[in-house]
């Protein structure tokens, strides 16, 4: 499954898809997607916790019992728990993020869904996320999985990829281009 899908390639692809299959089999793959969104989560809204995945300063023990607590505060269990001990005990807790980036394109590939990536300026509220399904549903005719990404950088509006096709309506682009068209007209 992971060699059908560019996205799913690589470290993270190998692990992504080893989870896969062991949520499948253990038939609990929206309990593991909900447990890794809940750290998703977390590791975007904590400094310190990103420092903790990525710094490799810090010893594969180190690492371990400081995720044991925070796993324990967010009440992350179970296969989720388990896997993202491994991934620290192997010395991969670095690549978490691509992992479960992956892991979310099995699973909507599985459930039939498609997936999009979006870039936008800051957190976007739960009506405006279901608003941004809608459209990308009624573009698609699939159910849509997102994978939002907030960076300031952008501006404002969001940037959107899904598949080979990608709309980039950020305030950023649009300042860019109109830099571009002065600079040619002056």
């Amino acid at each position: 499954m992971a060699a059908e899908d560019p996205s799913v390639s690589g470290v993270s692809g190998r692990y992504a898809t080893a989870l896969f299959e062991l949520a499948r089999d253990e038939k609990s793959i929206d309990a593991v997607m909900a447990d890794l969104d809940r750290f998703d989560t977390l590791l975007a809204e904590s400094d310190d916790l990103k420092r903790l995945v990525r710094s490799p300063v810090f010893s594969a023990d180190a690492q371990l019992k400081a995720l044991s607590a925070v796993l324990d505060r967010a009440a992350i269990t179970g296969v989720a728990t388990n896997f993202l001990k491994v991934l620290t005990r192997n010395r991969r807790l670095f690549a978490v993020s691509d992992v479960i980036r992956a892991f979310r394109a099995l699973v909507a590939k599985f459930k039939g869904e498609a997936t999009a990536d979006v870039t936008v300026a800051e957190r976007l509220s739960d009506r405006n996320l279901d608003s941004l399904k809608t459209a990308l549903k009624s573009v698609t005719g699939k159910d849509v999985a997102l994978n939002v990404k907030v960076d300031p950088a952008i501006i404002g509006g969001l940037v959107v990829k899904l598949g080979s096709r990608m709309v980039d309506s950020s305030l950023r682009t649009k300042l860019n281009s109109i830099k571009h068209a002065m600079k040619e007209a002056g």
